[in-house]
């Protein structure tokens, strides 16, 4: 979870997940609790969230419990906050039990006074049309997260729901994968998901011409992907990993040896295939999405292209995007592919501009008196209508 006051200069990371350790198997850890452990080794996750959405309440309010009251103080002893507004990110198309149970813990269990429900796309969508004005109110962003990859196109500040797509690889299938390679090759890792999400984004790139470079992994220790990444041992290497350079003095530390795995796991995202799932990758998903919409549109789209998520980290992302949409689009067409500085807070820095934004706030808003009085459903039916529109209000207001 990215998670702040309006007014900080930047959010709060903290793990949405309870985790327990080897080392201390009595005492879980709540959230940024697991910066109290000393050693990561063999860490257990006990997830609120599977597949994007909420699946285990009672674990998502034990870390709620634990971010209002110990790192915000928003809550009362009770566990009520003191009449505060929350604005709150919801999965893509998301079920309606789910948001009936997200209103009902924080109207409810929280007391807080108005909630503000979207999607992060538009918050990364409302930042970039305001920060462009002259974008014609058009723009598509590519959403490439922890459990899915998405596409979302957004015309004239509305939300198009017949041009969104969805890939199932996200990072975890990427962390997943990289595992499972790792132990069949070198070193039984598939208890450490902590260390090995750490060594795929250390390590990890987008290759621009994947074949040619496959080709020269093939050259062994004297490839230009190879490396080898030194495992922590929680005592001289503090909690982290790290690439081995020349001179590095690593004795009795255990490495792993990368080479083909630093650009074959990142491709994943654009060959979904190559891990046995019958989709298309985030490229031609890109395209598929833009070549569906009018034929007026597609040039705005296609000049606009935003990239949001955890892993349009990787070096190299943004360049092969690019080059992949400027092979597949017709020729008349320009093709300009955005890269924020911090991809996976764009959407919470989107937040934080549109709460001083009224019109396009009041747009996605529930009151606690409107729920009390009208119920969820209401609610529910209320924010779809409103939340596909909202964006292009609020840069007419401007």
């Amino acid at each position: 979870m990215k998670a702040g006051w309006s007014t900080d200069e930047a959010p709060r990371v903290v793990p949405n997940c309870i985790t327990k350790v080897k080392s201390e198997r009595k005492r879980p850890f709540i959230g940024d609790q697991m910066e109290d452990c000393k050693n990561y080794q063999g860490l257990f996750y006990i997830l609120p969230i599977q597949k994007g959405y909420v699946v285990n309440w009672d674990t998502q309010k034990t870390v709620w419990n634990y971010l209002f009251k110990t790192r915000y103080s928003i809550s009362d002893g009770d566990g009520s906050s003191t009449g505060r507004s929350l604005l709150v990110t919801e999965p893509y198309f998301n079920f309606r039990s789910c948001q009936d149970n997200l209103m009902e813990n924080l109207f409810d269990e929280y007391g807080v006074r108005t909630l503000y429900l979207t999607n992060p796309a538009s918050l990364t969508a409302y930042k970039y049309l305001k920060e462009n004005p002259s974008k014609a109110e058009t723009c598509l962003v590519v959403d490439a997260g922890y459990s899915f990859t998405h596409i979302i196109p957004y015309v004239k500040g509305k939300q198009v729901k017949e041009g969104i797509r969805r890939i199932d690889v996200g990072g975890k299938a990427l962390t997943n994968h990289l595992k499972d390679v790792i132990s069949y090759r070198q070193l039984n890792v598939l208890d450490e998901t902590y260390v090995m999400n750490q060594c795929k984004e250390d390590c990890c790139q987008v290759s621009q011409e994947f074949l040619k470079d496959l080709e020269a992994c093939k050259s062994g220790t004297k490839s230009k992907f190879y490396c080898q990444y030194v495992l922590p041992d929680w005592d001289t290497v503090a909690k982290r990993g790290f690439i081995r350079q020349k001179g590095d003095n690593v004795d009795q530390m255990q490495l792993i040896a990368m080479n083909n795995e630093r650009i074959s796991i990142p491709e994943m995202l654009f060959y979904p295939s190559d891990c046995g799932l019958n989709q298309i990758g985030v490229s031609h998903s890109i395209f598929n999405s833009v070549e569906s919409l009018p034929e007026e549109v597609r040039p705005h789209l296609y000049s606009n292209i935003v990239l949001m998520g955890g892993s349009a980290s990787f070096p190299g992302f943004r360049q092969r995007i690019e080059n992949d949409i400027r092979s597949l689009a017709d020729h008349i067409y320009d093709v300009k592919v955005t890269l924020p500085k911090d991809p996976s807070l764009e959407s919470w820095f989107g937040g934080q501009l549109m709460s001083s934004d009224e019109t396009a706030m009041n747009a996605i808003r529930i009151d606690r008196r409107l729920y009390q009085e009208a119920g969820p459903g209401v609610c529910c039916d209320l924010l779809e209508k409103n939340k596909i529109t909202f964006l292009r209000e609020s840069i007419l207001h401007d």
